[in-house]
């Protein structure tokens, strides 16, 4: 078999033991958010330290947030070019805006992690820190705009500012800047938090697949305008600016991530289309399982 596809066989596996776990009611959708708090606060910070502590830092890699930014801006712009045509409702607006606006980088992390290594994970979490930056800024505040709640809230700063991977990387990138070498006990300490990553990130998936059939053909519109339109944005990202090896690659696949998580709930938060923003984002995942690996067999470098 291909040692690609013997990487991703078991990625796909976990996601439908995610949805198995559902069925039989060992598990809930409840349950997701709770497994992604830990991989957001303990797991994927030790994991990020090593994976940077492991790789060749290039000048190239601290651009790639940028990259994502600049993703983010050309849906917000996509979306509501769509929308003169659909005229959709605004509450409906809102969740096909947020939706194609927020990449599912969680979705990306194991992916990479397991067909690149930790050079992998280093740019696809520095993808997720430009798109997560986005997300409680401009994207929160659209939510805000097109929700039905009658309050004003402001932009919640502090909720970027608090994301504990954030910090990870920056105490990575010192450690590499700085010449330090952590000793072989942090190392083992570091690679054991960091293991159950992959398996939680692709349960929690699956947890959260609950697709709808209503308003199908405009939650598909969704899905292409930011897992199609995405792609070659990604595309043409890299190629104006002469991205070039695993850079590339990043830029060009995490470009065309499925729908993120936040759409779900800023939609609850915020009192947009909670139903449309379900299928959305659960129509998004499953197409993403076997998307996402055909990209980066075609695209890696």
């Amino acid at each position: 078999m291909n040692p690609f596809v013997e990487k991703i066989i078991p990625l796909i596996l976990a996601f439908f033991v995610g949805v198995l776990a559902k069925r039989l009611k060992l598990l809930s959708k409840d349950d997701a958010p709770i497994l992604l708090k830990f991989v957001l606060t303990v797991s994927l910070p030790a994991l990020t330290i090593i994976a940077i502590n492991n790789v060749r830092v290039s000048a190239d890699m601290l651009l790639i947030p940028v990259f994502a930014i600049a993703v983010v801006l050309c849906m917000y712009g996509i979306s509501n070019l769509a929308n003169r045509g659909l005229k959709l409702p605004k509450q409906m607006f809102g969740s096909f805006l947020v939706g194609t606006m927020i990449m599912n980088t969680a979705y990306a992390l194991p992916f990479f992690h397991a067909a690149f290594g930790d050079e992998g994970l280093a740019r696809a979490s520095l993808f997720d820190i430009g798109n997560t930056f986005m997300i409680f800024t401009f994207t929160y505040f659209n939510a805000i705009k097109y929700g039905d709640n009658p309050h004003t809230d402001k932009i919640a700063w502090n909720k970027f500012l608090k994301l504990p991977p954030l910090y990870a990387m920056l105490i990575a990138f010192l450690i590499k800047l700085g010449g330090i070498s952590l000793p072989p006990v942090s190392l083992n300490f570091l690679a054991l938090v960091g293991q159950p990553t992959t398996p939680l990130v692709m349960i929690a998936l699956g947890l959260y697949f609950e697709p709808r059939r209503k308003n199908i053909g405009k939650a598909f519109l969704a899905i292409f305008i930011r897992m199609g339109l995405g792609l070659g944005i990604g595309y043409l990202l890299a190629m104006i600016f002469g991205l070039q090896g695993l850079t590339a690659t990043t830029v060009i696949v995490c470009s065309a991530l499925p729908i993120g998580f936040n759409t779900l709930i800023f939609a609850n938060l915020e009192n947009m289309d909670r139903e449309f923003a379900a299928t959305m984002v659960s129509f998004s995942i499953i197409i993403a399982l076997f998307y996402l690996p055909l990209l980066i067999y075609l695209f890696r470098a």
